[in-house]
C-alpha cells in the first residue's frame, strides 16, 4: 500500500472513531444538563486535585508534541524521555482523578450507592470514561516506546508516533473542555 494512501486511512479510522467519542462524551455532558433540572440536585465545588490533574494531561501533550519533534529530528533518546514523561504524566493524571474522586467521597458525594446522588453520578461517570480513555492512551504510549525502542520510527517512518500523538492530544483537549464544562456548570 502506498505510505501516503495508509496514512490518511488510518487517520481517517482515527478521526472517525475520535467523532464517537466526542458523541459519547457530548450525550454524557447532555444528561448532566438536563439533570441538573431534577429537585435532587446537588451542586458541588470542584476538588483542587481535578485543576492539578488538568494541568498534567497539559503538560502531557506538550511531552508529546516534543516527543514527536525529537523523532523527526531522528534523537531517539530525546524521544524516548519525552515519551516516558507522557507516560508518567498520564498516570499521574490518573491518580490526581483518583484522589479527586476521594475528595468527593470525603465530602459525602459518591459514585452509587444509598449516600450517592445524579450529580456526582453523573460527574463520576464521565470522569470514569475519561480515565478509561487515558488508560488506552498509556497502552499506546507504551507500544510507542517499544517500537521507538525498536528503531521503527525515523524522520521518514512516523506514522504510529503521528496517530498516537492525535488520539494523546485529543483526550488531553477532551479532559480540558469537560474539566471547563463541570467549572461552569456544577
Amino acid at each position: 500500500m502506498n505510505p501516503t494512501l495508509k496514512e490518511q486511512t488510518y487517520k481517517q479510522m482515527l478521526y472517525f472513531a475520535l467523532v464517537s467519542l466526542t458523541m459519547a462524551f457530548a450525550g454524557l455532558t447532555s444528561a448532566y444538563i438536563i439533570s441538573k433540572k431534577r429537585d435532587d440536585w446537588v451542586s458541588f465545588d470542584m476538588p483542587l486535585l481535578f485543576y492539578y490533574s488538568t494541568l498534567l494531561i497539559i503538560l502531557s501533550s506538550i511531552c508529546f508534541y516534543f516527543a514527536k519533534k525529537a523523532i523527526q529530528n531522528e534523537n531517539r533518546n530525546k524521544a524516548a524521555f519525552l515519551l516516558t514523561m507522557t507516560l508518567f504524566l498520564g498516570v499521574a493524571f490518573i491518580y490526581f482523578q483518583y484522589q479527586g474522586y476521594l475528595a468527593l467521597n470525603k465530602v459525602g458525594l459518591f459514585f452509587t450507592g444509598p449516600e450517592s446522588n445524579i450529580s456526582s453520578s453523573l460527574f463520576n461517570v464521565v470522569a470514569v470514561a475519561h480515565v478509561t480513555h487515558v488508560i488506552a492512551g498509556l497502552i499506546v504510549i507504551l507500544v510507542l516506546l517499544f517500537n521507538n525502542y525498536k528503531k521503527k520510527y525515523n524522520a521518514v517512518n512516523m506514522l504510529g508516533i503521528k496517530l498516537g500523538e492525535i488520539f494523546w492530544h485529543f483526550l488531553g483537549a477532551l479532559w480540558v473542555l469537560l474539566f471547563l464544562f463541570f467549572l461552569y456548570i456544577i
